[in-house]
Protein backbone atom coordinates (compact mmCIF):
# COMPACT_ATOMS: atom_id res chain seq x y z
CA UNK A 1 0.00 0.00 0.00
CA UNK A 2 1.46 3.39 -0.94
CA UNK A 3 1.18 6.52 1.19
CA UNK A 4 -1.66 7.89 -0.93
CA UNK A 5 -4.00 4.93 -0.78
CA UNK A 6 -6.85 4.75 1.66
CA UNK A 7 -6.29 2.28 4.51
CA UNK A 8 -9.92 1.13 4.29
CA UNK A 9 -9.77 0.64 0.54
CA UNK A 10 -8.14 -2.15 -1.42
CA UNK A 11 -7.54 0.26 -4.28
CA UNK A 12 -4.13 1.92 -4.44
CA UNK A 13 -5.54 4.59 -6.75
CA UNK A 14 -7.76 6.06 -4.02
CA UNK A 15 -6.31 9.38 -2.87
CA UNK A 16 -5.73 9.86 0.86
CA UNK A 17 -5.79 13.61 1.53
CA UNK A 18 -4.57 13.28 5.14
CA UNK A 19 -1.43 11.45 4.01
CA UNK A 20 -0.91 14.03 1.28
CA UNK A 21 -1.32 16.91 3.76
CA UNK A 22 1.15 15.31 6.16
CA UNK A 23 3.68 14.75 3.39
CA UNK A 24 3.25 18.32 2.17
CA UNK A 25 3.67 19.71 5.70
CA UNK A 26 6.87 17.70 6.13
CA UNK A 27 8.27 18.89 2.81
CA UNK A 28 7.41 22.53 3.59
CA UNK A 29 8.97 22.26 7.04
CA UNK A 30 12.15 20.80 5.55
CA UNK A 31 12.31 23.51 2.86
CA UNK A 32 11.75 26.22 5.49
CA UNK A 33 14.50 24.78 7.71
CA UNK A 34 16.95 24.63 4.80
CA UNK A 35 16.15 28.20 3.76
CA UNK A 36 16.41 29.40 7.36
CA UNK A 37 19.84 27.81 7.80
CA UNK A 38 21.10 29.16 4.46
CA UNK A 39 19.90 32.67 5.33
CA UNK A 40 21.50 32.37 8.74
CA UNK A 41 24.80 31.22 7.25
CA UNK A 42 24.92 33.89 4.58
CA UNK A 43 23.92 36.79 6.83
CA UNK A 44 26.26 35.86 9.66
CA UNK A 45 29.10 35.01 7.29
CA UNK A 46 28.79 38.36 5.49
CA UNK A 47 28.62 40.22 8.81
CA UNK A 48 31.35 38.40 10.72
CA UNK A 49 33.92 36.97 8.32
CA UNK A 50 35.94 39.86 6.97
CA UNK A 51 38.99 37.91 5.80
CA UNK A 52 38.03 34.32 4.88
CA UNK A 53 40.75 31.79 5.59
CA UNK A 54 41.21 28.20 6.60
CA UNK A 55 39.93 28.83 10.14
CA UNK A 56 37.97 31.37 12.15
CA UNK A 57 39.65 33.80 14.48
CA UNK A 58 38.33 34.04 18.03
CA UNK A 59 36.51 37.29 17.28
CA UNK A 60 34.98 35.86 14.10
CA UNK A 61 33.81 32.78 15.98
CA UNK A 62 32.25 34.92 18.73
CA UNK A 63 30.61 37.18 16.16
CA UNK A 64 29.10 34.20 14.27
CA UNK A 65 27.80 32.72 17.52
CA UNK A 66 26.20 36.00 18.63
CA UNK A 67 24.79 36.63 15.15
CA UNK A 68 23.19 33.19 15.02
CA UNK A 69 21.74 33.57 18.52
CA UNK A 70 20.22 36.95 17.65
CA UNK A 71 18.85 35.77 14.32
CA UNK A 72 17.23 32.70 15.90
CA UNK A 73 15.80 34.83 18.73
CA UNK A 74 14.44 37.46 16.32
CA UNK A 75 12.88 34.79 14.11
CA UNK A 76 11.20 33.25 17.15
CA UNK A 77 9.78 36.61 18.22
CA UNK A 78 8.46 37.28 14.73
CA UNK A 79 6.97 33.79 14.45
CA UNK A 80 5.20 34.07 17.79
CA UNK A 81 3.82 37.48 16.82
CA UNK A 82 2.58 36.22 13.47
CA UNK A 83 1.06 32.95 14.67
CA UNK A 84 -0.30 33.87 18.08
CA UNK A 85 -3.25 35.72 16.62
CA UNK A 86 -4.60 39.13 17.49
CA UNK A 87 -3.68 40.59 20.88
CA UNK A 88 -6.27 40.12 23.62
Amino acid sequence: MDSFSSPSSGSSSQFNSDAFKDQLKNQLAQAYAEEFLETLRSKCFDKCITKPGSSLSGSESSCVSRCMDRYVEATGIISRALFSGPPH
